[in-house]
């Protein structure tokens, strides 16, 4: 038995309410910009911190320049926290600098992660050590934590005397660096120092991290951000990654979904996931300018496959890609309506995004945020656009990348060639390459998100993908015949897990009773 709904009455004009007066539309306005800010805040779990300078620092040849002047100026200690620091030229010259301060009684703590470092010899910390400074590896394996490999320490930090701090997407190794006697050019980075309030901010960040490795900072290495002098007009935010909290993604999403005009992201291990590929999506489909720059060739091919196989549902939406046709590009940055600006350690994938500690730094500045825009526009003159090869208009000068069934470059013609584009692909030539089996290695990568996009209905396997994809059908089937005719080749690895898993359960349960009972 059916419901009518009765019509509802009109009101009658002079029921209506007369337009609120243009001070109600200013208090109105206030009260939205006040809610966009507690929305960022409680998105970055972070508050903004005012009084600051910011300068940017472009590759490596600026920045560690810079880490070096300041470890140099240290007088009371230095924290230096990083994913990777190499046994080479640059990471030599870096510890040696350490071991003087720490040698002149400058309190230093270096805090490496286990597995960014494993090709680092532990005899490259002996001088650290000896020198009196504190060295430490982050989530080393152990039984206890059989899978904490998979949440790692992946931020770049150098914080001195809680005055001067510096947030990038930099290691210290010498890709970052390059050879210029050898005529290497160094990677394509970003990181940004800052002095004031917000240094002490970062300075607390890295004591997060440091206790996790195993202990806590003296009070003196723990400086109050109140107490510090401004010094500056730049506004900051420090957004500290941590496992499962997703801070820079939810921050980012934020982003996205109330960007006006334009948002331009440069990211070298583009593996986004669906929430933030619809943000930017649908960013895109409301007129917004977004624009994301990508290594054209990726130090790690298995994630540059994987990062091309999503490129369709972006571009269909009308996000612009730009593949950077220098030496790997590795800066984590992105830049939204002139005004908003992050740089930091973060990728947008799961692993960065959810899984490991990350930190990065959301400026909220007109001057640096044009800094940040003239910085992407001129990496653009050494990238190339791509596009759709299904697309309604190819231009005639496209070339169809056979490696990628999305990928349309459009190449100029001899007159119209950048020199800077030119000059990037000459340089590529004699950077730090990846080797033949790895970029095999990218394209079977490829191929599984392509198959796995497919099977959920994502997306189409085109004919170029097609060989590819039938190769994983093969190993699928092959494993499919172990497990069936040689169970053992499959059944003892998992066994051999599980024991894993069930040995650490009962010692985590007997660690964290010892740790709980009263002495």
């Amino acid at each position: 038995m059916s419901e009518t709904i009765p019509d509802l009455p009109l009101l009658p004009p002079e029921a209506v309410p007369e337009r609120a007066p243009r001070q109600a539309s200013a208090g109105s306005m206030r009260v939205m910009m006040r809610m966009a800010e507690r929305a960022m805040m409680r998105s970055a779990d972070a508050p903004q911190v005012r009084g600051n300078t910011a300068h940017l620092l472009v590759d490596g040849t600026d920045a560690f320049r810079a880490w070096l002047n300041a470890i140099d100026r240290a007088e009371r200690y230095v924290h230096l926290e990083n994913y990777i620091i190499r046994d080479d030229r640059i990471g030599r010259r870096f510890r040696d600098a350490l071991a003087e301060k720490a040698s002149a009684g400058v309190k230093v703590r270096v805090l490496y992660d286990w597995i960014g470092c494993w090709a680092t010899p532990r005899k490259f910390w002996k001088p650290l050590r000896d020198a009196g400074a504190e060295v430490r590896a982050f989530a080393p394996v152990s039984l206890t934590d059989p899978l904490n490999f998979m949440r790692r320490d992946h931020r770049k930090v150098v914080a001195v005397d809680g005055e001067w701090a510096s947030v990038s997407g930099m290691c210290i190794g010498d890709e970052w660096a390059g050879d210029p006697d050898a005529g290497i050019p160094p990677w394509r980075d970003t990181g940004v120092e800052f002095r004031g309030p917000v240094a002490a901010v970062i300075d607390r960040a890295f004591a997060t991290t440091w206790a996790a490795a195993g202990g806590h900072l003296p009070p003196d290495e723990l400086p109050d951000p109140a107490t510090v002098k401004t010094v500056g007009n730049v506004a900051a935010r420090v957004v500290e990654g941590e496992p499962g909290r997703s801070r820079i993604y939810r921050l980012s999403q934020f982003v996205a979904v109330g960007v006006e005009r334009r948002l331009w992201i440069t990211d070298p291990y583009f593996v986004l996931p669906p929430a933030m590929a619809e943000a930017l999506a649908a960013a895109a489909r409301d007129g917004v300018d977004v624009r994301v720059l990508l290594p054209a060739y990726n130090n790690w091919p298995i994630v540059g496959g994987m990062s091309r196989a999503g490129y369709r549902p972006l571009l269909e939406a009308g996000v612009r890609l730009f593949e950077w046709e220098g030496p790997m590009i590795h800066a984590k940055t992105a830049v939204a309506d002139g005004f908003w600006s992050r740089v930091g350690s973060s990728n947008l994938n799961l692993a960065s995004l959810l899984g490991n500690w990350e930190l990065d730094v959301a400026v909220t500045d007109l001057q640096f945020a044009a800094e940040m825009e003239a910085l992407f526009e001129r990496d653009l003159t050494s990238a190339v656009e791509v596009g759709l090869r299904n697309a309604r208009r190819v231009p005639a000068l496209a070339k169809r990348d056979r490696r990628s069934v999305e990928r349309v470059v459009v190449e100029p013609t001899e007159e119209d060639e950048s020199p800077t584009r030119i000059a990037a692909r000459e340089a590529r030539l004699r950077s730090y390459r990846s080797t033949g089996v790895a970029r095999y290695l990218g394209r079977l990568a490829r191929a599984a998100s392509v198959l796995a996009r497919a099977l959920v209905g994502q997306r189409t396997i085109g004919r170029e993908d097609s060989g590819w994809v039938s190769i994983w059908g093969v190993i699928l089937l092959g494993l499919a015949a172990l497990g069936i005719f040689v169970p053992p080749v499959i059944a003892w690895p998992s066994a051999v897990l599980y024991a894993l898993l069930g040995i650490a359960a009962f010692v985590r349960i007997r660690t964290q009773r010892r740790g709980a009972d009263p002495p």
